[in-house]
């Protein structure tokens, strides 16, 4: 086992020049596990993702780019070819207020993970890492915005979010079978709310966090004086600053634990909180005009993460507060040099 208090030698497993594959690169997630890598020493890197390469938010150089539709059998094989690692982060997702209303998109992305495990397992690649999301919790342990943190074994019986949860529940139970059947690593975790600097922003696919931060600062560059909240703002949330994501897919990839693991902070905070934190570090105090009928999710959605720390002896330990502070900046930034949310470019 690598040892747990050297982030570095959490990938000394692998050789260096081993090939890694990192499906769904121009992500968010995606790209900062590239940049990760890299930082950790892997020479051989083929990122790949369906998007054009110039919607992507980061793109190192001395990276293989791939572009490609990954829900065809044939783009799998191709890109696992020589494959020593595989990570699968890719899915056709977003927020709320695109995962609501894209359910049956959010479900096709099941064909991306059968067809990357039976790659893997044809092209005889080591390891292979699914990212799975706490969509996949029974929707009636989430019904109250004080809500208990959600345990591994909660996820059964099942009833995860309609779409985008029940594609993440059957693509971990073909990671399973995989392993038990053909006798293929693989390793899963349920990552909650990621969020950071070098994602979406902009356009409908944004997710709560970078949401907020946009609309804050786009009051304050242009002197409004007001907010909209969707919902009633008392929704709950905990949410995992993408550097401790990273830390823990890495950890998780190179343990000896075989069943899905929480990957998530246990903070939990309000919606109207997280604005509290947001127009703190702006230094503004808008009026909030709160939208009843967007898009909510469930109540309330925390971590429990007694599991993780047992077998990994770590947890996501950045605070909400510090990881915003970064993540606002980053998206003023973006705002006031007038450059726009690259996934929303004509390719």
């Amino acid at each position: 086992m690598p040892d747990h208090d050297d982030p570095i030698a959490l990938t000394s497993a692998a050789d260096p020049n081993d090939l890694i594959v990192v499906a769904g690169a121009g992500g968010f997630i995606g790209g900062h596990l590239v940049s990760a890598l890299q930082k950790r020493g892997h020479r051989r890197i083929r990122a790949v993702d369906s998007k054009p390469i110039g919607q992507w938010h980061q793109r190192p150089g001395g990276v293989e780019y791939v572009q490609a539709d990954l829900r065809p059998a044939e783009a799998c094989y191709r890109i696992t070819e020589g494959a020593a690692y595989v990570f699968d982060l890719a899915a056709d997702m977003g927020g709320m207020g695109f995962i609501e209303y894209h359910r049956a998109d959010c479900m096709l992305s099941a064909l991306i993970g059968a067809h990357l495990l039976m790659a893997s397992r044809d092209n005889q690649v080591r390891r292979f890492f699914f990212a799975s999301s706490a969509c996949v919790y029974n929707v009636d342990k989430q019904r109250e915005a004080d809500v208990a943190p959600l345990k591994e074994e909660d996820a059964y019986p099942a009833m995860p979010e309609d779409g985008y949860g029940w594609e993440k529940l059957f693509t971990e139970r073909l990671c399973r079978h995989f392993s038990e059947d053909f006798g293929l690593v693989t390793r899963v975790a349920r990552f909650h709310n990621v969020y950071g600097p070098f994602g979406t922003w902009d356009g409908g696919r944004e997710k709560a966090p970078a949401a907020i931060c946009r609309k804050v600062a786009e009051a304050k560059i242009s002197g409004g004086s007001e907010i909209e909240i969707w919902g009633d703002g008392q929704q709950t949330r905990s949410f995992m600053y993408v550097d401790d994501c990273i830390e823990g897919t890495l950890r998780i990839l190179f343990s000896d634990y075989p069943e899905p693991l929480n990957l998530g902070s246990d903070e939990l905070v309000s919606i109207n909180q997280m604005v509290d934190i947001v127009e703190r570090i702006a230094g503004v105090s808008l009026r909030r005009v709160y939208n009843l009928g967007a898009p909510k999710g469930v109540r309330g959605r925390n971590s429990d993460n007694a599991r993780i720390r047992e077998v990994l002896g770590w947890e996501p330990g950045s605070r909400l507060e510090a990881g915003l502070e970064k993540t606002y900046a980053w998206i003023y930034d973006e705002l006031a040099s007038g450059r726009r949310d690259p996934s929303l470019s004509v390719a």
